[in-house]
């Protein structure tokens, strides 16, 4: 059986709508080129079509605030069917993409498919606050419901190897750096160096460098002075992570991870790939009836965003 998806967008700079659409479609060679975001196109491009596409799933509705923008993501990725309304997607539609970066609005976009008790991956960050947060969560119809996630978390460039850990040796420290704002970015560098941490390891210490200080330290322009942030973590085990938002700063998305043996720079380069990765989690979660996005290891990254704002 094939699962019907419903996709929700757009928010300002954001083109999932377009990028996660295809990887399930397909798409418009030429719709796709003028959808505003030069590198979906390009990396689309790079793929083996129609063979990288995830199988056993389609997305078939569309909404967005702009039904002539609906209208053109529709034609870049195949989409069969424009709605109204987002909520017009009851009925027809097995899951929901909620493909939107703006936390604040998440819970009036996904409240309609929760109560309906559809599946619903919801782009990051979910949440910026852990009450916005289990608002979201008291709204499931059963435990698995919500799916969440930085594709980031399913990246292999920022994942260690079994033998990069025994070169590194017992990890120290790990220092990442992220292009653009806190709140819609620092969620990329949180969820992959997470994965590197000892299972079950909690934060005993944490300390943010207040924005005035980072701006004036990475941001002389004094330009987008509300995106940039930063934030250090003691972990029990004795580790320290240090996140940076470097707002309008030029950087790519990079780990540094310092072990007593040897050190190692992750760099993240191939977005199509932990996309896809992303979403077959979701679709293999609908289709396995097991939880893909566990709740407490959500909690705990809207936690640090939360304590980095």
């Amino acid at each position: 059986m094939t699962l019907k998806l419903g996709v929700i967008g757009l928010s300002e700079g954001n083109g999932h709508p377009y990028s996660w659409s295809a990887i399930f479609n397909g798409y418009d060679l030429e719709a796709m080129e003028h959808c505003g975001y030069p590198v979906i196109s390009r990396y689309l491009e790079r793929q083996s079509w129609p063979e990288c596409r995830i199988d056993g799933a389609e997305v078939v509705a569309i909404w967005t605030q702009d039904i002539e923008q609906s209208k053109h993501i529709a034609k870049a990725a195949h989409i069969k069917e424009v709605v109204e309304n987002y909520s017009d997607m009851i009925g027809k539609v097995d899951a929901v993409l909620l493909a939107r970066d703006d936390a604040e609005n998440h819970l009036k976009y996904a409240e309609p498919f929760l109560r309906a008790g559809l599946p619903i991956y919801i782009d990051k960050p979910i949440a910026v606050s852990v009450a916005a947060l289990d608002k979201l969560y008291s709204l499931q119809q059963y435990n698995g419901q919500i799916f969440t996630c930085s594709a980031l978390r399913y990246s292999q460039e920022l994942m260690l190897s079994e033998a990069d850990k025994q070169r590194l040796g017992q990890i120290q420290q790990i220092t990442a750096h992220t292009p653009k704002s806190w709140q819609k970015y620092a969620v990329h560098i949180i969820e992959p160096v997470l994965n590197m941490l000892p299972k079950g390891d909690t934060a005993i210490a944490t300390v943010s460098l207040p924005q005035s200080k980072m701006d004036s330290r990475i941001n002389s322009s004094n330009e987008a002075l509300d995106e940039t942030g930063s934030l250090m973590v003691r972990w029990q085990s004795g580790i320290q992570t240090n996140f940076f938002a470097v707002g309008a700063a030029k950087t790519p998305i990079t780990i540094r991870v310092f072990g007593d043996n040897d050190w190692q720079d992750l760099t993240f380069t191939d977005s199509f790939s932990a996309f896809r990765a992303a979403l077959q989690a979701f679709i293999n979660g609908i289709n396995n009836k097991k939880i893909a996005s566990d709740r407490a290891f959500n909690e705990q990254v809207v936690s640090l965003l939360e304590s980095g704002i």
